[in-house]
């Protein structure tokens, strides 16, 4: 049996490409040549071709109960106490400006270290790491 090695992220979202530029903005990732139907659905890849293409479709129905699935955004890796909190508070500021929620500030215990719960511009959580 063969191994994956490809795949991709789906959201379902009200509005597709303002939820998909959102995380353009996020992740430094860009738009593939547009498709057929750009308001119903839109995907944004990993320019270095390493990290998996995220695909944004309209659904109907609202967010109604937190996420079963979300991104941890990397942007503390190997750094601990004051200068990950630091890093991550920017990161946050950041992203807030760009219509990012700030959610709450999970700080380090013995097993984890700290991390920042965030929301999309349509509510999705997802967390600063």
């Amino acid at each position: 049996m063969a191994s994956v090695r490809k795949f991709q992220v789906t959201f379902d979202c009200a509005e597709p490409v303002r939820v998909g530029r959102f995380w353009c903005e996020v992740l430094g990732y860009v738009e593939p040549p547009a498709t057929e139907e750009p308001d119903a659905s839109f995907a944004i890849v990993d320019p270095t071709g390493e990290g998996p293409r995220l695909f944004f479709q309209r659904v109907p129905e609202g967010k109604v109960v937190k996420n079963r699935v979300h991104l941890d955004v990397r942007v503390g890796t190997g750094l601990v106490g004051a200068e990950r909190l630091a890093v991550l508070e920017a990161e946050c500021a950041r992203l807030e400006a760009l219509g990012a929620k700030r959610g709450q500030l999970l700080l380090a215990d013995e097993e984890n270290e700290s991390c920042q719960v965030m929301q999309d511009v349509e509510g999705n959580e997802f967390c600063l790491d």
